[in-house]
């Protein structure tokens, strides 16, 4: 089984710390992919600066393919971040190369020859995901925190598997909100809750699973983890409980380290 991670990507600036972490939604999903022993590939676009250098050789260290990611003349993305008072707290996005990020036809032959793709808001895919979806291949979008966004609707109908993220607990409003989404085209919507766990619909019931409680050193990347987790619940087979559980799982590992990856 190989998973396609395509859209954006950044590198995480701790300026005060001196650190700089690789990441992005779909960077991280496809290497926790690989952390569990699944073939993943990643397509995007980095630039010709130190940072676009070092995150395409930080994904080939960690197995991921990089055949598909364009190198373009300019700067790679970077997200300032800073911790204050143990919390991280984003400062400036500058996109960079990614802004003008646009798959081409190779890339979505090459995506739709693998087993899943998996994307996300950020990344600039949105309008071509019915290519994808016409080819047969599954489909997983992570939405993030923009249940609001024109995005949502826009893409919502060429997506399998929906994820959000939010800052919420399981209530009515919530749940409202899935049964729509789900209405418009996806197998399973699911929402991240950060502490109250996670929930998800598929038509005809809703399914919820608590978090994993481990010593958390970071949370940047628990939810991409979720995520990826939750691919390898779906790609094994699993029941939408059964995925929750390997989501859960995933996110645990990536909690109790500093950084996405």
């Amino acid at each position: 089984m190989k998973v396609a991670a395509v859209g954006d990507n950044c590198v995480d600036v701790y300026e005060k710390e001196g650190k700089q972490y690789p990441g992005g939604n779909p960077v991280n999903v496809a290497v926790y992919l690989r952390r569990m022993g699944l073939d993943a590939s990643y397509t995007g676009a980095v630039g010709t600066d130190e940072y676009g250098a070092r995150l395409v050789e930080a994904l080939r260290g960690k197995g991921v393919d990089t055949s598909h990611v364009h190198v373009e003349e300019g700067s790679t993305a970077i997200t300032k971040v800073e911790i204050v008072d143990g919390n991280r707290v984003f400062g400036d996005y500058i996109e960079g190369v990614m802004e003008t990020f646009r798959m081409s036809d190779e890339d979505v032959a090459f995506l739709c020859g693998h087993d899943l793709v998996v994307s996300g808001i950020w990344g600039h895919t949105a309008e071509d995901l019915g290519k994808i979806k016409a080819s047969g291949t599954p489909v997983v979008f992570d939405y993030s925190d923009q249940p609001q966004d024109p995005i949502v609707d826009a893409s919502i109908a060429n997506v399998d598997y929906a994820f959000f993220g939010l800052e919420s607990e399981d209530n009515d409003e919530v749940r409202t909100f899935m049964r729509d989404k789900q209405a418009r085209g996806p197998k399973v919507v699911v929402v991240t809750l950060g502490e109250h766990g996670s929930l998800a619909y598929d038509g005809s019931r809703f399914y919820t699973h608590g978090i994993i409680e481990v010593p958390i050193a970071d949370t940047m990347g628990a939810g991409d983890s979720f995520i990826a987790g939750y691919i390898k619940g779906i790609l094994e087979g699993q029941d939408v409980p059964g995925c929750m559980e390997s989501g859960a799982q995933s996110s645990a590992v990536t909690l109790q380290y500093s950084g996405a990856w």
